[in-house]
């Protein structure tokens, strides 16, 4: 998997791959040169008491040593650049295939786990990275050609490398061993405590009101103590390696260094040679602890891998219609729907909010239809919504109404396929919406959530995700029909106001009519109001509908309400019931052959009568 993964990465940096292979292959042939050099100074140059000698090995040495140094800065720069670029690549792949998922992959996998893996597993993979380019790749030559020179200085004393590396190696084999399943689990528990941290961030109030903080300290607890547990394990591992490799070390060297004075006194080696293979047993060593460093880093990298996988491996549930050969994407509209004239003009914004005539040119037939629709999510025993038949028209209003859980906000998730139909049809203008690229089917239609959010920046940033190319006096319209000006004026700096994330350092009610600001913005034929007048007074909500039934009088508008009083005036209100459409009609209608919908009706209407 982890392979796999990186051999994918890399192939779009193979001339820098290459370039880093060769720059760490002259600086380890570079520095094995060196011991061999150093051997002759002291056997010819020092015992010999040739001063020429010295002075020219010694030079010899000193440039060999600068290629060593240059080479290896360069090989330590192009690698961490390749790693942060590889790093960079693979944030930006999860990164798409997250926005391409649903609501139903993201739930599967977790929002904080989906940030997890798009950060520290990233980063995990990153590190192996540098590690490859500037460890693995120098210690398999490290290793061999330090073994061929030590041979080459003195046969016998070789056996001992050859007795050590079966040791190293099994040392190194037991460690890795162990470490992948701690490492697998550890990133799910980094998973588990960042999903209680968010729970308990963003609920921080509703712990408070149920004064649950011990409660919910003592969940954290547990969460933090078993990840802890796990680091542990793993760092008592990785940190009893260390002494281990050391104590192999130092006896070989021990050993040499008897041995060698023993061949040394016998005649039987020189002292130049002896000082050189301890260099080279000495870098051997230090490739086979290069080598297991990379290894004890690639278990976790290899957990993250697979979590990476998961992810980019995972089919969207939602995705765009298969285009046969040489077909064209589709029309951001449906066929024959007249443009608004001023988006032909050069710089214009493609609805300019404040030219009226352009928002009332002749439009096609956007009427949205439910035939015999039904939702199911995978595995449930009962659909959310079964049997849905209905057309809203262009030009009119249709309201949903229903009690909670009725399957109000399903359906209208149905229609830009943020959730996909189980059955049945859905259309637009005559199109299927199974049939449309998602990127034209979302761009026909203008979405107030059901959760009003806003995004990081400014107040002007978040109206203009609505309509990049808009101006200031679009914006101020917008924000004027939607209720939400005088408030805007009175921030200190109006439009570039500072928006915190979610929109947390504005009130429900005003988060509300910025959002209804920023889909006024934008020119579509189908506007979807998902509650997005609760949490208005009666006052606001009533000069807010008022305002805005001009702009969008020729658009076909399907609005998800509570109130009654916000849809007594729509041209077809459906009342859902189990997710069922038990009834249709104007209000009048319902109010003479609908029970469910009387009943709702009754107990609202009074209420607002008397307030």
């Amino acid at each position: 998997m982890l392979v796999s993964l990186m051999a994918r990465l890399l192939s779009a940096h193979k001339g820098s791959v290459l370039a880093i292979v060769v720059l760490q292959l002259v600086q380890t042939t570079a520095n094995l040169l060196l011991p061999t050099l150093n051997a002759a100074i002291i056997d010819d140059g020092i015992i010999g008491g040739d001063t020429g000698e010295i002075l020219h090995l010694g030079g010899w040495m000193a440039g060999i040593a600068a290629v060593q140094v240059t080479t290896a800065i360069a090989a330590g720069y192009l690698g961490a650049v390749v790693a942060m670029e590889l790093g960079g690549q693979l944030r930006g792949e999860l990164f798409a295939k997250v926005q391409s998922f649903s609501s139903q992959e993201v739930g599967v996998f977790g929002a904080p786990s989906l940030v997890t893996r798009a950060t520290n597993d990233v980063a995990q993979i990153q590190n192996l990275a540098v590690l490859v380019f500037t460890m693995l790749i120098a210690a398999p030559a490290i290793f061999i050609g330090g073994i061929a020179l030590a041979v080459h200085q003195d046969v016998v004393l070789s056996w001992i490398v050859v007795a050590v590396i079966p040791i190293l190696t099994v040392i190194m084999t037991v460690i890795v061993r162990r470490l992948i399943p701690l490492y697998r689990d550890g990133q799910g528990l980094l998973d588990r405590i960042g999903r209680v941290l968010r729970e308990q961030i963003i609920g921080a109030n509703v712990i408070r009101g149920f004064v649950r903080q011990d409660h919910e300290i003592r969940r954290f607890d547990e969460a933090n103590k078993d990840l802890t547990r796990n680091n542990l394990r793993s760092a008592l591992l990785v940190a009893g390696m260390m002494p281990m490799i050391m104590l192999v070390v130092n006896l070989s060297s021990v050993c040499v260094v008897w041995f060698g004075g023993h061949r040394i006194d016998a005649g039987e080696m020189r002292l130049g040679a002896l000082t050189a293979f301890i260099a080279y047993i000495l870098q051997i060593l230090i490739a086979i602890m290069m080598a297991m460093y990379v290894f004890m880093t690639a278990p976790r990298a290899a957990a993250c891998a697979e979590r990476i996988r998961e992810v980019l491996d995972t089919k969207p549930a939602i995705a765009d219609p298969a285009a046969p050969a040489g077909a064209h994407a589709a029309p951001a509209r449906p066929e024959n729907e007249a443009q608004p004239e001023d988006a032909a003009r050069p710089g214009h914004a493609a609805r300019p909010v404040s030219t009226s005539h352009a928002r009332h040119t002749a439009r096609p037939a956007n009427a949205v239809e439910f035939r015999n629709v039904s939702f199911a999510y995978p595995g449930a025993e009962e659909p959310v919504l079964d049997g849905i038949t209905f057309t809203a028209a262009p030009g009119t209003t249709t309201a949903i109404i229903g009690a909670t859980g009725s399957g109000k906000t399903t359906l209208l998730n149905l229609i830009p396929r943020f959730l996909d139909a189980t059955g049945g049809e859905i259309s637009i203008g005559g199109r299927n919406v199974r049939a449309m690229p998602l990127e034209a089917l979302r761009g026909l239609i203008a979405i107030v959530p059901q959760h009003s959010y806003l995004f990081s920046g400014t107040v002007a940033e978040n109206l203009r995700l609505g309509s990049p190319a808009a101006a200031d006096p679009d914006l101020w319209q917008v924000l004027e029909s939607a209720q939400a000006a005088d408030f805007v004026r009175a921030l200190p700096l109006g439009l570039d106001a500072p928006v915190s994330q979610g929109g947390t350092n504005f009130s429900g009610g005003e988060r509300q009519r910025l959002c209804i600001a920023r889909a006024l913005l934008k020119d579509s034929p189908v506007y979807l109001f998902d509650d997005s007048f609760s949490a208005l007074d009666y006052g606001t909500d009533v000069r807010l509908r008022a305002a805005i039934e001009p702009l969008l009088e020729r658009a076909t508008v399907l609005i998800v309400a509570e109130r009654v009083a916000t849809i007594v005036d729509a041209g077809l209100i459906l009342v859902l019931e189990d997710g069922r459409l038990v009834a249709q009609g104007t209000h009048a209608e319902l109010m003479e052959s609908s029970p469910s919908y009387r009943e709702i009706a009754a107990s609202q209407l009074v209420l607002e009568e008397t307030l």
